[in-house]
C-alpha cells in the first residue's frame, strides 16, 4: 500500500519547506472553517479560540517530521520540515506574548 505519491518521496529542502508550510496552512484553514461554520450555526458559540487553532495548525507538522526522519529517513526534507516549525512556533510566541 502507497501512503506517499512518488513526488512526495524525495530528500530535499525545497519539498520540506513546502509540506511544512502547506499542511499547517491547510489545517488552519479547515478548523477556522469549522469555527465559522459552528459560529453561524449557533449564533455566538466559538468551539476553539484563535490561538488554539493556531497551535495544533503547527503541531501537525511533528507527524510528517517523524515521517520523513524516521520512516523514510530523509534527512535533508525532515530538517525543512523542523526548520519552517520552529519558524511557526517562535513567531507564535512573538505574536501572542502579553
Amino acid at each position: 500500500m502507497k501512503i506517499l505519491p512518488e513526488s512526495l518521496k524525495k530528500d530535499s529542502w525545497s519539498l520540506g519547506i513546502a509540506v511544512g508550510l502547506i499542511l499547517p496552512l491547510v489545517l488552519f484553514g479547515i478548523l477556522t472553517l469549522i469555527n465559522y461554520i459552528a459560529e453561524s450555526s449557533l449564533g455566538h458559540a466559538i468551539l476553539i479560540k484563535g490561538s488554539t487553532v493556531q497551535l495544533i495548525s503547527i503541531f501537525i507538522n511533528l507527524f510528517t517530521l517523524r515521517y520523513y526522519l524516521l520512516t523514510l529517513q530523509f534527512d535533508k526534507t525532515g530538517r525543512a520540515i523542523l526548520l519552517v516549525t520552529f519558524v511557526f512556533a517562535i513567531s507564535f510566541f512573538i505574536f501572542h506574548m502579553d
